[in-house]
């Protein structure tokens, strides 16, 4: 993987940049703090292709057994993330709607506007499923 400055923009859009945003997220220095944080933190572990995070990030009844991002060609260039609408339904349980957008090789721009539902249990936020919109 490679090396990140702490001047480097966060791909989640955070000026802070990525060492004292996602990048804490990723490396294990600290856990979502709510569903918005850990979506915005999945969107630039895409960007980043850290699936090892993206995995753990994701609840175990619903987590595929890989995502073969290594594998994806054209590998997806991510263009940017806006963050739509964001609701907790209860303490543990949130939804997070966004539009990601993304180009594949020398393609048209594209978008992937999804729903995502969360969970939280024993004190940590989970990926559990998302909708896609059209």
């Amino acid at each position: 993987m490679k090396s990140i400055d702490t001047l480097t923009p966060c791909p989640c859009g955070n000026p802070a940049g990525y060492t004292a945003c996602c990048g804490l997220l990723h490396d294990g220095g600290t856990t979502a703090t709510g569903a918005e944080q850990l979506m915005r933190s999945r969107y630039s572990a895409y960007v980043l292709r850290r699936e090892d995070y993206l995995l753990a990030s994701w609840h175990p009844d619903t987590r595929p057994a890989s995502l073969r991002l290594a594998a994806q060609q054209p590998a997806p260039t991510w263009l940017g993330l806006e963050v739509r609408r964001w609701q907790t339904t209860d303490d543990d349980h949130a939804t997070v709607e966004f539009v990601a957008r993304y180009r594949l090789g020398g393609g048209r721009a594209q978008r992937q506007h999804e729903t995502s539902r969360f969970v939280r249990e024993r004190g940590r936020w989970y990926y559990l499923d998302g909708e896609l919109k059209s």
